[in-house]
């Protein structure tokens, strides 16, 4: 079993249930404006996509897990990675429920066909930790198959390790006052009322046992050769930045983005007469 770390005795402060431990959430610093998260946003972007040729030009390969509570900010954060990225170098790998024979295979087969090859990112939107979490907390896998769970991992992880890719993982840390908060914001907006599926609805009566879940998961695979990185992800805008600039730091890369291109003049077109415009079936200008 691997040790426990110190930072995780007690667990990270917003993943505890404060009506049951008596504390309060704790005060977050002023938000970032606007202007200065995008400024941000804006040279992390850049710099994601300098480490994007890196990765391609040295053949590396590099898995990154997103886990967390839901409505914890996974999906944000991935966004903001992906939006200025080649999605055939850094790619974003969220898989369903398994299907009848996947359920049948080795737990990790399902997850290993879709890990990165030379050259490529894979962001995991949840993962293999999948079995430590919801399935272990809603009943979906039986306990020898969560025990033999734990105990395997570790030494999954370490033969990715030795195989050459390296592998982050982050969670998300989000307290239930906040996550109560964006649940009720879906539930209300008719543009995110699909995140809120019969799953979360059902895992908002079940913090205690997801925090009991998490502290176990931690204790089995927060490893020296792996460890979690905990991002406090009440504050979405500094979780995004703070997670990306980790990213960055974790990865040793070099600049080595093309130079800006000098388009040639465009050769000229003739001998050829296009049909009518009004054969052509547009769509209305409505707006």
């Amino acid at each position: 079993m691997a040790k426990k770390h110190d930072k995780h005795r007690s667990g990270h402060p917003s993943d505890r249930l404060h009506a049951v431990d008596g504390d309060h959430p704790p005060e977050l610093p002023a938000k970032l404006s606007s202007k200065r998260y995008e400024r941000e946003l804006k040279h992390l972007q850049e710099e994601l996509v300098k480490l994007q040729y890196w990765v391609k030009q040295e053949g590396i390969k590099v898995a990154i897990l997103f886990e967390g509570r839901d409505a914890a900010g996974k999906g944000g954060v991935i966004k903001r990675i992906t939006e200025r990225t080649n999605p055939r170098i850094i790619r974003v790998v969220a898989l369903g429920i398994p299907t009848e024979r996947e359920r049948n295979q080795w737990y990790f087969q399902r997850w290993a066909a879709h890990l990165p090859t030379a050259g490529e990112v894979a962001l995991f939107d949840r993962s293999w930790y999948t079995r430590a979490l919801t399935e272990h907390v809603m009943g979906f896998c039986s306990d020898e198959e969560y025990q033999e769970f734990l105990r395997s991992c570790p030494q999954f992880e370490e033969m990715l390790a030795r195989s050459g890719v390296t592998l982050l993982k982050y969670w998300f840390s989000v307290s239930d006052e906040v996550q109560e908060e964006r649940f009720q914001t879906r539930a209300a907006d008719p543009r995110r009322r699909w995140k809120l599926s019969p799953m979360d609805i059902s895992s908002r009566d079940r913090w205690v046992d997801f925090s009991r879940a998490k502290d176990a998961m931690f204790e089995y695979t927060d490893t020296k050769r792996s460890p979690w990185n905990v991002v406090d992800a009440d504050d979405k805008s500094r979780a995004r930045l703070n997670c990306i600039s980790h990213i960055l730091q974790s990865i040793q890369y070099k600049d080595v983005l093309p130079p800006p291109l000098e388009l040639p003049p465009r050769a000229a077109q003739r001998g050829y007469v296009r049909p009518p415009i009004d054969t052509q079936t547009f769509v209305p200008d409505r707006y």
